[in-house]
């Protein structure tokens, strides 16, 4: 039934609904940026409420599936977009640009990663993917005066058509041999036959969702974009999207090739140890904070894919904690840039963090906070997260990969502790802008997240994540 449906898509409808109603509202008072950017938040709370407590099943034919993974990933990627509101939008109004779209761009963006995360069929699967990527598209080159915003959103564009492509040939493939677009129906035709155009099916898709999370080799546009692309606007599609494409990357391989993991598996590991080792070596030579940390997260991508490669359940759960985990790490980074200027220009190279410890030591701690936590050092955030995968793949037998993933992890130590270096022992590079209120509330209150409290989130994250997990169709 029709009614019985939509109870399964209620944060899907509020987000939908929502948006429309704040893109009038905007439309008739452009001005009124606040009401609309607030009017947002609200939104995406209440569909995060919506996400924890809607009935769990299947909707629409099995187009949209509401099971513990979707539940716990929409109430992340939900909460990660709501912040990502009052971090942008006073920075873009600080520079000129009163715009209402931003918040709803993100809400729409939302929508369509959490249509991502119920996915049930390639159906489904293509229409979230291109909400969500259109929506990036526009926030990238929301910075219409600045020309590198410009050519961050054009790249980004050119080349997510391309990626858009391969999913969308991969999945006609896949389409034609198994007779049918649900997950359930794929996986029967998988299981009862090894059949090679199912397979070059797969390849595609797979290649497809690699771009989305910039991972290695499918990684080109992540530099560009990082640095062009405003800087709350990267905290924003540096966190919730990766999560968003990792958990539909876990139920296409999951849900719809569970018999075929011996071939999707060497296929993961590859991806993963090539995001590893162009993650660490290239950011070795970046001045940029912004590009250095597009590299960063290429690498940590590479760690995600690795605990994804296992083929296990308790891969996909390590995969889980640490996107959730690294989410917090990157968006609080972000958040630390977004609140630095001099002079009124961003602060962005690791030169421009000379001396910042004496300039502004929350900052300057925050930020310190969130590097050692992407080194992977212990007892930060950072650390559970690489122990979970690095966990995960011994356990499934990955100990080539396993070893090559830590090499690449302290490789990439150089240039955290490079920066830790030029803001605590570095001389002074001037006086600091002071730091807009909304700015430097994110970043700490992310940097005490990161450590300590982490250690106490632990103990109910890791049952959530566990019972997420095993709602996809590994072992």
């Amino acid at each position: 039934m029709i009614s019985a449906d939509l109870a399964h898509a209620y944060p899907e409808l509020i987000l939908a609904i929502g948006a429309l109603a704040l893109l009038v509202a905007g439309a008739f008072a452009p001005k009124q940026t606040t009401l609309v950017g607030g009017g947002a938040v609200v939104l995406l709370l209440v569909a995060a409420f919506a996400a924890a407590t809607q009935p769990l099943g299947v909707a629409f034919s099995g187009a949209l599936v509401t099971d513990a993974a979707a539940a716990f990933s929409k109430v992340a990627i939900y909460l990660a977009s709501a912040v990502a509101i009052p971090l942008g939008q006073p920075w873009f109004e600080r520079r000129g640009v009163k715009t209402f779209e931003f918040p709803v761009l993100i809400v729409l963006a939302a929508l369509g990663m959490g249509m991502m995360a119920s996915s049930g069929d390639l159906i489904s699967l293509y229409v979230g993917v291109e909400l969500h990527s259109l929506a990036l598209y526009v926030l990238a080159a929301m910075h219409r005066d600045n020309a590198k915003a410009s050519e961050a959103g054009l790249k980004y564009f050119v080349l997510g058509a391309l990626s858009s492509g391969l999913l969308l040939y991969g999945s006609s493939l896949i389409y034609g041999f198994a007779g049918s677009t649900l997950y359930s129906d794929i996986a029967v035709a998988a299981g009862q036959q090894a059949n090679t155009g199912l397979l070059f099916g797969l390849i595609f898709v797979i290649c497809g969702l690699a771009f989305k999370v910039s991972a290695a080799p499918f990684h080109m546009w992540t530099p560009d974009v990082y640095e062009g692309a405003p800087t709350p606007v990267v905290a924003f599609f540096a966190a919730a999207p990766k999560l968003a494409a990792m958990v539909l990357f876990a139920r296409v391989l999951g849900d719809a090739f569970p018999a075929a993991a011996g071939q999707w598996q060497q296929v993961l590991v590859v991806i993963a140890l090539a995001s590893v080792a162009v993650g660490a070596f290239a950011g070795l030579v970046q001045s940029n904070l912004k590009r250095l940390w597009a590299y960063s997260s290429i690498a940590n991508v590479g760690y995600a894919v690795l605990g994804l490669a296992s083929g296990t359940s308790e891969g996909v759960q390590a995969m889980l904690m640490f996107m959730v985990l690294y989410m917090i790490d990157v968006t609080g980074f972000f958040a630390c840039l977004t609140a630095l200027s001099r002079q009124g220009r961003s602060m962005e190279t690791i030169e421009d963090m000379a001396g910042l410890i004496k300039e502004r030591p929350a900052l300057a701690l925050a930020m310190t906070v969130f590097a050692l936590s992407a080194l992977g050092l212990p007892p930060f955030s950072g650390f559970w997260a690489k122990f979970y995968v690095f966990k995960a793949a011994l356990d499934a037998g990955l100990w080539g990969p396993a070893v090559i993933g830590l090499v690449g992890s302290v490789v990439a130590a150089f240039y955290y502790l490079r920066l830790i270096k030029a803001m605590w022992f570095d001389s002074s590079a001037g006086a600091t802008d002071r730091p807009p209120v909304e700015a430097k509330t994110v970043a700490v209150g992310l940097a005490l997240f990161a450590f300590p409290l982490v250690l106490v989130a632990l103990t109910w994250l890791d049952p959530a994540v566990a019972k997420a997990a095993h709602a996809f169709g590994l072992a």
